[in-house]
């Protein structure tokens, strides 16, 4: 069993990424469990001033990103880039300094947007900050789901449902990425192969 942690960049009650997430596990290999969490709006701004006395919520989240043997992150677009509040808890997660939660981790990341380009470009900044955090960003089908409202529907029991078969479809696969990285422990290789280089810059 593998236990995948999933965040939305979106805090909005009725958010679109969010329901994208709560749509996945039909589409996960056999074994995966995937647990949306909730409350990175909890998070107050990343302060180092605070890392003395660390707030419950960032302990939560850190707790959280640690347990999991992988994380999938689904982000809008908020002016070409992804929403500040993903930003604070990629940066409480990444502390204190060398005992990163993010080190080492296989990290699925998909973007959704009403719009016409699904949030790609929030999609490449928030894949480049999990990479200079040292997570291992999954390869896989690149998901921007443009037009999402018509792509996932949220019923009166509040069920989400992937709409559009060729998205379901890339889902399925970028799933399946995961797993593979976590059952390959590739996270864990990918960190041994940039602490030899760090030594080797050491010399």
């Amino acid at each position: 069993m593998s236990r995948i942690l999933a965040i939305s960049g979106s805090i909005r009650t009725e958010s679109f990424n969010t329901a994208v997430l709560n749509a996945l596990a039909p589409f996960a290999p056999e074994g995966m469990s995937i647990e949306v969490f909730k409350g990175i709006d909890e998070l107050p701004h990343f302060n180092q001033d605070l890392e003395g006395d660390v707030p419950a919520s960032v302990i939560r989240l850190r707790e959280a990103v640690q347990a999991a043997d992988g994380v999938v992150i689904s982000t809008p677009e908020y002016n070409r880039a992804i929403p500040g509040v993903l930003k604070n808890a990629l940066d409480w997660a990444s502390r204190p300094y060398g005992q990163s939660s993010w080190q080492g981790k296989p990290v699925a990341v998909l973007s959704s947007s009403p719009g016409v380009q699904g949030g790609i470009r929030a999609q490449e900044e928030l894949k480049g900050q999990l990479r200079n955090l040292a997570a291992y960003v999954v390869s896989g089908p690149e998901i921007a789901i443009p037009e999402v409202h018509t792509r996932v529907s949220v019923d009166a029991q509040a069920v989400a449902t992937l709409n559009d078969p060729a998205t379901a479809g890339m889902v399925k696969y970028l799933l399946e990425a995961l797993q593979l990285a976590v059952d390959a422990n590739t996270g864990a290789n990918h960190v041994k192969a940039l602490n030899a280089w760090a030594a080797s810059l050491a010399g």
